[in-house]
């Protein structure tokens, strides 16, 4: 398993639930199958490529981590061009770092 890091900063605080829910409705119609007509070509590559989405907030600081876990080098490669050419919307902040790793321990309690 294949991870990459995306650090957003300066999203408006006021904006934080309305990301969050724009974010979800995305990832609902992707894992649906179901993207809507004006989705950009890059939703399909990563619809192919992903296999989990995590995102991390700090409202205060309007800070936002997403995690995009892929099953293979290759697909996180292909998922990092797809997301690298698509911006975050109105409010969404600026992308100020991404790094990739591979996932050494996934391991869950309880």
């Amino acid at each position: 398993m294949y991870v990459r890091v995306a650090r957003f900063e300066g999203v408006d605080p006021d904006q934080v639930d309305e990301q969050i829910a724009d974010l979800r409705r995305q990832l609902e119609a992707g894992s649906s199958g179901q993207l809507p007509d004006d989705a950009p070509p890059e939703a399909k590559v990563l619809m192919e490529t992903v296999k989990r989405v995590v995102q991390l907030v700090d409202r205060k600081s309007g800070t936002f981590v997403g995690l995009v876990f892929c099953g293979s080098d290759d697909d996180l490669r292909r998922a990092d061009e797809a997301l690298n050419a698509m911006s975050p919307g109105e409010g969404g902040g600026r992308r100020t770092s991404v790094e990739h790793y591979e996932v050494a321990i996934d391991q869950s309690f309880g």
